[in-house]
């Protein structure tokens, strides 16, 4: 009877003494570290919660986080919205006459990104828009906190385009369409009268 007295006490003890230690710990700032330093969880101290946002934890350097896009490096291959498992990226093409350019690794540009979306609050952050990028133009970022009010804003658009540009481009498009056509049936007219 006195032993389970004892061990009770004893018990009591030790949750209390554990109690107050927290208790006078949180009034020391946690210090941040990388999870990967030397006994990390050892040398936790202070409150478990840091005091963000005066205060971050560093970002995995193979963290994947908010994507971010590079739009001059981007050919408009449409890849990414292809692969995309959850639809959160959104392109529209419109085709140039000419070539437009090339990007920071030399490819070439043909086509216009009319529209380039991606809807963060969509995303699941899975990287495969980052692996079948040609150009690596679109890239996760180490942004991790991105706090709105309404959920349109997590819609990034990264078109640097108007709509009137976007109306020029087709424009132009179809008179180049236009004129190969009719320099096509001229052709075949011409071959038909010939004959």
């Amino acid at each position: 009877m006195i032993n389970k007295a004892l061990n009770g006490f004893t018990t009591a003890w030790k949750g209390l003494s554990l109690t107050l230690s927290h208790l006078f710990a949180s009034n020391r700032k946690r210090e941040v570290m990388h999870v990967s330093d030397n006994n990390y969880f050892k040398r936790m101290e202070g409150t478990n919660t840091i005091q963000y946002p005066k205060q971050a934890l560093p970002s995995p350097e193979v963290g994947r986080y908010q994507l971010d896009v590079e739009i001059d490096d981007c050919i408009v291959c449409d890849l990414c919205a292809k692969i995309c498992p959850v639809d959160c990226i959104t392109i529209e093409q419109v085709k140039a006459t000419e070539l437009i350019g090339y990007t920071s690794d030399g490819s070439p540009k043909r086509i216009y990104p009319a529209q380039f979306d991606i809807d963060m609050a969509k995303c699941m952050y899975c990287g495969l828009c980052t692996i079948v990028c040609p150009t690596e133009c679109i890239v996760m970022t180490d942004k991790y906190d991105r706090s709105v009010f309404e959920l349109t804003d997590l819609t990034y658009e990264f078109s640097n385009m108007t709509p009137e540009e976007v109306e020029e481009k087709k424009a132009l498009l179809e008179n180049q369409l236009a004129q190969k056509q009719a320099a096509k049936l001229a052709a075949m007219n011409k071959k038909e009268g010939g004959a």
